[in-house]
C-alpha cells in the first residue's frame, strides 16, 4: 500500500499535466515552462524534495548539451546559413507531399546519429520557414518534425538518452548493429505511417500546387562560416564516435563533449554575447524544473510500487511496449528506463526485449507532448515565432499514430 503523503508529488504532476493540456487559468495564458517551474517549486515548498536532492536531480550533462546546441542553432539561424543550406537540401521537393516525406525521413535519419533533441533545435526554425515560404500549415510541419525526430531516433543507441542508457546498462553487444537489426525496418515503416496519418489528419494542409523554392541570402557571411565549422564538427565527431563504437576502439566520448567542442567556434565569434542572450533560456528553465519534479515523483516510490504490485509478465514484448508508452508520459523516458531495466535484467533478457524497451520508451513521445523532451523543445522554439501546438492537437494525431507504432514494433519484434 502506498502512503498518502507519497502521493503529493504525483498530485502535483497530475496538476502540471492538466495545466499543460488546457494552458489557461482564467484569463491568464500559461507557457509550458512556467507550468513546469510552478510544479517544481510546489514540490520544494511542500517538502516533497529537499533542496539538496533538487540540485542533484538537475542533469548537468543534458543542460550543457542543450545550451551548446542552442548556441549553434541560434548562430545557424541568425547568420542565414540554416535557410541557405535548407534550400540546397530540400529543393528537390516539388510538392507538399514530397516536402513532408523529406522532413520525416531526412530528419528521422539524422536524429538517429545527431540525437533527437539536436534536430528539434535546428529543425524548428527550418520547418517554420517552409510553412511561411510555401503557404503550408505550420502545425502540420511542426508535427512532421516532432514525429520524425522521435521515431527516427529509435533505431540507434545514440538517437536519444534512453537508448544510450539501454545500450550501456544492459551491455548490448554491438549496439549499433543490434539496434539497426531489430529497429531499422519497423522504424522506416513507422515514418511512412506518420506521413499517412498526417495526410489524413490535414487533408487541406497539403497544397496541390508545385512548390517554388527560393534561395535565401546569407545575412552574415562571417557568422555563417563559423556556423558551418560548428556543424561540420558535430558531423565529424559523431561519425568518429560511431566508428569508434563499431570498431570497438575504446575511444568513446560523450555527446555533451561533442556539443561543447562544436560550440567553441561560435563562443569565440564577435556576436557571441548577442547569440547567448538570444538562445531559448525558457526551455532550459523547463528542463531544470522537469528534473526536479520528476525526481520528486521518483522519490515518492509511487510508480515503482505500482509496477511491483502489477501482475504482469515484464519480459513480454507487448507488456514492455505498452508499459513504456504509458508510464513514460508520467515519469519521463530516462527515469522510466532506469526503473524498468533492473526489473527485467534479473529475469534474463534478450535483444528483442531490449529493442522493445528502446522502441516503446522512444515512441512514447508520439503520444502526448510531454512524452519526449524534443516535443517541448519544438513547441517552445515555435512559440518564439508566434506558432504553437496545443496538447489536444498533438494528441489528436499522436494517439492513433502511437497505436500504429506499437502494433508495428510488436509485429516485428514478437511475431516475425
Amino acid at each position: 500500500m502506498i502512503d498518502a503523503p507519497a502521493n503529493i508529488s504525483v498530485m502535483v504532476l497530475a496538476a502540471v499535466l492538466l495545466l499543460i493540456a488546457v494552458r489557461q487559468v482564467g484569463g491568464l495564458r500559461l507557457q509550458i515552462w512556467q507550468i513546469m517551474l510552478a510544479g517544481a517549486a510546489a514540490c520544494l515548498l511542500l517538502g516533497e524534495i529537499s533542496p539538496a536532492d533538487a540540485a542533484r536531480s538537475v542533469n548537468l550533462d543534458v543542460m550543457v548539451f542543450l545550451f551548446c546546441m542552442f548556441v549553434i542553432g541560434e548562430a545557424l539561424q541568425e547568420s542565414g546559413y540554416l535557410f541557405h543550406l535548407s534550400y540546397r537540401l530540400f529543393r528537390p521537393a516539388r510538392s507538399a507531399d514530397q516536402l513532408v516525406l523529406m522532413i520525416l525521413f531526412s530528419m528521422g535519419l539524422l536524429s538517429a546519429f545527431l540525437m533527437n533533441d539536436t534536430l528539434a533545435i535546428i529543425g524548428t526554425p527550418l520547418v517554420l520557414h517552409f510553412a511561411r515560404a510555401h503557404g503550408m500549415s505550420p502545425r502540420l510541419l511542426l508535427l512532421a518534425l516532432a514525429f520524425a525526430v522521435t521515431t527516427g531516433s529509435a533505431m540507434s543507441p545514440i538517437g536519444n538518452p534512453q537508448n544510450l542508457l539501454i545500450a550501456l546498462s544492459a551491455q548490448v553487444s554491438n549496439p549499433f548493429l543490434t539496434f539497426f537489426r531489430y529497429l531499422a525496418l519497423p522504424t522506416a515503416v513507422n515514418l511512412l505511417l506518420a506521413f499517412l496519418v498526417l495526410k489524413l489528419a490535414y487533408r487541406n494542409g497539403f497544397s496541390s500546387g508545385p512548390l517554388n523554392h527560393v534561395p535565401r541570402e546569407i545575412s552574415d557571411p562571417g557568422l555563417a562560416a563559423i556556423s558551418r565549422v560548428s556543424l561540420m564538427l558535430i558531423l565529424v565527431l559523431v561519425t568518429f564516435k560511431v566508428a569508434s563504437v563499431l570498431l570497438d576502439a575504446g575511444l568513446d566520448f560523450s555527446l555533451t563533449a561533442i556539443a561543447a567542442v562544436s560550440a567553441l567556434p561560435v563562443a569565440f565569434s564577435r556576436r557571441r554575447l548577442e547569440i547567448i542572450r538570444s538562445i531559448d533560456w525558457q526551455t532550459l528553465i523547463f528542463f531544470a524544473a522537469m528534473f526536479v519534479l520528476m525526481e520528486s515523483v521518483w522519490l515518492s516510490g509511487f510508480f515503482q510500487s505500482l509496477m511491483e504490485v502489477a501482475d504482469l509478465n515484464l519480459r513480454s514484448v507487448p507488456v514492455i511496449l505498452a508499459t513504456s508508452v504509458v508510464l513514460s508520459q508520467f515519469i519521463s523516458t530516462v527515469p522510466f528506463v532506469a526503473l524498468y531495466l533492473p526489473l527485467i535484467e534479473g529475469l534474463g533478457t534478450s535483444a528483442p526485449e531490449m529493442a522493445a524497451l528502446a522502441a516503446g520508451s522512444t515512441i512514447a513521445g508520439n503520444l502526448f507532448i510531454l512524452g519526449a523532451a524534443s516535443n517541448v523543445i519544438i513547441i517552445q522554439n515555435a512559440e518564439h515565432s508566434q506558432e504553437t501546438l496545443t496538447f489536444w492537437e498533438f494528441a489528436r494525431v499522436g494517439i492513433p499514430l502511437t497505436a500504429l507504432n506499437v502494433a508495428v514494433y510488436w509485429l516485428f519484434l514478437a511475431v516475425l
